[in-house]
């Protein structure tokens, strides 16, 4: 099989990653989005503190919501985060910044980063979770991402630098 190498930019590959592992574990397609997008945000946001790049959340007061404007939250852990969630009429959503998460700008997100190599990048991360039982997977999911996850620059030369995402390496792991 010939070589097949993607530049992408290591979030959209974790935030795929990540919805596919927790559609894995059981969580509808939707909210699935919603978590992806929300463990590349926070992990995102640990490594720019990290880096220097951004300075530590101030810690803020809740604000104040009716119960009958937002429903009572609730938390996943997925891939080592702990995310906030919410139940609203069209189903359960990942929150961030007390904002529920829109599945279908997820969606457009992923589409526009893979491109014409969304679906076959797609299939192979779906491979490689298929290939693990549920509770291996939700143990292991990170470590499985370093494996396959494009290599960038350390430091903050590579923040938000393109790497290589081998599609050849991510379907050599679901063998």
């Amino acid at each position: 099989m010939a070589k097949k190498v993607i530049q992408i930019n290591r979030a959209p590959v974790l935030t795929l990653w990540a919805a596919i592992v927790a559609e894995k574990l059981g969580y509808d397609r939707a909210f699935a989005l919603t978590l992806g997008k929300a463990v590349a945000g926070l992990n995102a946001q640990s490594k720019g503190q990290r880096l220097g790049i951004f300075g530590k959340p101030e810690k803020r007061p809740l604000k104040v919501r009716r119960k009958a404007e937002i429903p009572k939250e609730k938390t996943v852990v997925l891939m080592g985060r702990i995310i906030p969630t919410v139940d609203l009429p069209q189903g359960r959503r990942a929150v961030v910044k007390d904002e529920p998460i829109d599945p279908k700008s997820v969606e457009k997100y992923l589409d526009q980063k893979f491109g014409v190599d969304f679906a076959e990048t797609q299939e192979a991360m779906r491979r490689l979770a298929k290939k693990h039982k549920s509770d291996d997977l939700a143990r292991d999911a990170f470590a499985l991402y370093e494996r396959f996850r494009p290599s960038v620059p350390e430091g903050q030369k590579g923040w938000g630098a393109k790497g290589e995402l081998d599609l050849n390496l991510l379907r050599s792991l679901a063998k």
